[in-house]
């Protein structure tokens, strides 16, 4: 299933420009393969746009593959060829045979999203392109599995929770007028966990705070250095370099389609220190988030020269990290990191706390909320799908890489349902074995779902 918070995803990431691992169209590089069809059928509704060229030339090429090398640099970007080398993307290419493109869900100059077929199987793909023209991300996920009926029981939650992954966190609560949280059912509620790209919240904390002390602005323009550009699909990373874009746009693309470029670039203009305070405010476990990681700075970290790079970080106290930060893995390049397809360092280099810290920010963020505030939070339902005649609002932020799938919601009741605010959350991890996502997050989601009818019934 995907979701907005999926494009955190560090096996996807790691690949730099990929959207996903080069695998995932093939379902690992088996179902494509076993398909005998090699014509492509091109749906005649694509654009004569960037994007759409691009699209074309790509499920024509999958027919011609092997494509020399000369061709894939009139189509590929230059960073796209150093993550993905020309035998890698053949090889892609050589396991996609069969594709054929059903129809178009997002159409815009730079950006294609629909729906493909491969040896009998629906994906959902993305293609975007950079200022030239070329092809900048390319990748394909599962479509969207269906989402499971709700959990009528506390009982029933818990069990078929446990089953998602073998570490679990879990909490509904309610979020009471002075900011606390009222636990209504827990489970681990205390344990850390890594939290994937939840973290965002601490950093729109600290952003909406300079802005309540008058030292921001939502309207401050900020420079997209490319110094501070991190790995993702979409967004500010398309952007060429040192443009400009707003404190309220890189804050509602860090948590709508949790842009980590956007997410770095505040945290650079706030500073480390101010988002480290808002973690030290609302979480039980601040200490672990010391120094506060910048996406870039843990791909790098997980990604470069593993495992020495990261041992001789967390080798060191909280100093000494910053100043290795800043001296080693500043000077590294987003083109060295390596592509992983396990778990890794998920307890160690992660951003981390408990289903009470995730509460205590949420709750934390409802004080400071303002209009742009909540517009971020509320751009998307996170697949949540209450109803708004009880409902009459829904924030989520969720967070994922291999081994790591979260979910955090608050909705508050209608004024006629009671107006009151509720918190749930899952945050789910196996050290082990990558999470299938298609069949966790639809099961996640249907949780939540649950959870939140169960609160509402007292």
């Amino acid at each position: 299933m995907r979701l907005p918070f999926r494009q955190t995803r560090v096996l996807a990431l790691a690949l730099l420009t990929a959207a996903v691992p080069v695998t995932v169209l093939a379902v690992g590089g088996q179902a494509a393969a076993a398909s005998a069809a090699a014509t492509v059928a091109v749906a005649p509704a694509i654009p004569d746009s960037p994007a759409g060229r691009q699209l074309s030339w790509f499920l024509d090429a999958v027919s011609r593959a092997p494509i020399a090398e000369s061709e894939l640099r009139e189509h590929l970007s230059a960073e796209f060829l150093k993550a993905i080398p020309a035998d890698d993307f053949n090889a892609f290419l050589d396991r996609s045979k069969g594709v054929a493109l059903e129809k178009l869900t997002t159409v815009k100059p730079e950006l294609l999203v629909g729906l493909v077929t491969a040896a009998g199987q629906k994906f959902v793909l993305t293609i975007s392109v950079d200022g030239d023209g070329k092809v900048a991300s390319l990748g394909a996920v599962p479509e969207e599995a269906p989402i499971p009926p709700a959990p009528g029981s506390w009982a029933q939650l818990d069990d078929r929770l446990r089953k998602v992954a073998p570490e679990t966190g879990f909490l509904a609560a309610e979020i009471g007028p002075g900011g606390r949280c009222k636990v209504i059912h827990a489970t681990a509620v205390d344990t850390p966990r890594p939290l994937g790209s939840i973290f965002k919240v601490y950093v729109l904390g600290a952003v909406a705070q300079k802005i309540r002390d008058g030292k921001l602005s939502w309207d401050t323009k900020l420079t997209i250095k490319p110094e501070w550009k991190s790995l993702g699909e979409g967004g500010l990373i398309d952007r060429p370099d040192n443009s400009t874009t707003t404190v309220r746009e890189a804050a509602k693309l860090m948590i709508s389609i949790s842009d980590n470029t956007a997410a770095d670039i505040l945290i650079h203009t706030v500073g480390r220190k101010a988002v480290e305070a808002k973690v030290r405010q609302w979480s039980g476990h601040a200490k672990a988030n010391i120094p506060f990681l910048t996406t870039r700075e843990l791909f790098l970290l997980k990604g470069v020269n593993h495992p020495e790079q990261a041992r001789a970080y967390l080798a060191l106290n909280p100093a000494g990290k910053l100043s290795y930060l800043n001296r080693t893995v500043a000077k590294q390049s987003l083109s060295d990191i390596k592509y992983w397809d396990k778990p890794r360092e998920i307890h160690t280099v992660e951003w981390f706390g408990s289903p009470r810290d995730v509460c205590r920010a949420y709750a934390g963020l409802a004080k400071l909320s303002s209009r742009p505030l909540a517009e971020a939070m509320s751009a998307n339902d996170g697949g949540l799908g209450l109803d708004p005649k009880k409902w009459s609002a829904v924030w989520f932020k969720g967070g994922s890489e291999l081994g790591v799938l979260d979910l955090g919601y608050l909705a508050r009741t209608t004024p006629k349902a009671g107006g009151k605010t509720y918190f749930v959350t899952t945050l789910t991890n196996d050290p082990r074995t990558a999470l299938d996502e298609s069949k966790a997050a639809p099961e996640l989601i249907s949780l939540s779902r649950g959870a939140f009818a169960l609160v509402e019934k007292g």
